[in-house]
């Protein structure tokens, strides 16, 4: 397909990262503060040369194919302060990172305009969004993990990748790591870990060999779309354990890639098995790895993302769906 010039805001960074791996050009805007989705090629990640950064004051000038909304507030506010209503007349798609916060099931996307496709990260999403008469298409997370990178699992603990998890409180679970850790030697890694007792934040590219020592990955988080975090630690032969709620119960099997479960109890069990037995631990991660594989690879994100670019950009409107 042809490669388009799409306009974004960097929302969230490891999600930006894996998504400049197709063969399009993007433009990030960058404010005078450096403010949330006005910062750019931020953080650690090797940004490719397809990743380009606009002052947000020359947005309006750019020859644009495509806008992609990633936030309410890029919907609502955001494409009314920076860009032109040419560019705001162009092919349109909003990526839904997270389930409703207001209520589970009756929330309404605030996106609902039927010419734009809604696309959510996962299917759990997709079920909970009120999405009305917009057409959505699913397009799962995608991930990288360096080649040299193996699962080894010689560190007898756990380990929690979680950014702010005590500013974010019980929707990621803050006291049930606190309620595991009592039981269960764990570290946490992440923005804000080391003011609680954590490790603090890992570079990106030190983030992967650094988790693999570890015997599990753990999960606390009640509600939330699936972590990249977690897909990431599967790619890399890493057995998980997390909560049985949103998406993950589609992705671990009990006994195969590693243990969900809705009581924590239960779950402190199948994490003292697995430090006691280490054979056990590399058998999950194999599985969980060849799920990864199949579900996670970065090739089949990017075929996905062409597809819905291939969509929007097509010369007809967007076919409703109920």
């Amino acid at each position: 397909m042809t490669r388009k010039k799409i306009f974004t805001w960097h929302v969230h960074g490891n999600y930006m990262y894996y998504l400049s791996q197709i063969d399009h050009d993007f433009f990030l805007p960058i404010g005078g503060m450096r403010s949330h989705g006005y910062s750019g090629k931020a953080g650690s990640f090797p940004w490719p040369e397809n990743v380009h950064e606009v002052p947000v004051e020359m947005v309006k000038d750019l020859p644009l194919d495509l806008i992609l909304y990633q936030s309410k507030e890029n919907w609502l506010l955001d494409q009314y302060l920076i860009l032109s209503s040419h560019q705001r007349s162009l092919p349109r798609i909003y990526l839904e990172h997270d389930p409703p916060r207001t209520h589970p099931t009756d929330a309404k996307h605030p996106m609902d305009d039927p010419e734009v496709l809604l696309v959510p990260v996962t299917n759990m999403n997709n079920l909970m969004w009120d999405s009305g008469n917009v057409e959505t298409k699913v397009i799962e997370h995608g991930v990288i993990v360096p080649k040299d990178v193996q699962y080894s699992g010689e560190v007898e603990k756990g380990i929690v990748v979680i950014n702010n998890l005590f500013l974010r409180g019980r929707r990621l679970g803050a006291d049930i790591f606190e309620k595991v850790k009592d039981q269960v030697d764990l570290d946490l890694v992440g923005m804000g870990s080391g003011d609680f007792g954590g490790l603090g934040e890992i570079p990106q590219a030190d983030l992967a060999k650094f988790e693999s020592q570890y015997r599990f990955f753990f999960s606390p988080i009640r509600w939330t779309s699936l972590g990249l975090a977690v897909c990431e630690a599967m790619m890399m032969a890493m057995p998980v354990v997390a909560l049985a709620t949103t998406e993950m119960s589609s992705v671990i099997e009990n006994g195969v890639s590693g243990y969900i479960d809705t009581n924590i109890n239960t779950l402190i069990d199948y994490m003292k098995e697995l430090l006691d037995n280490p054979f056990e631990a590399k058998k999950l991660g194999l599985g969980a790895k060849e799920v990864a594989m199949e579900r996670f690879s970065i090739e089949r994100f990017s075929q996905n993302w062409n597809d819905a670019i291939n969509l929007v950009c097509g010369n007809r409107k967007l076919k409703v769906t109920i």
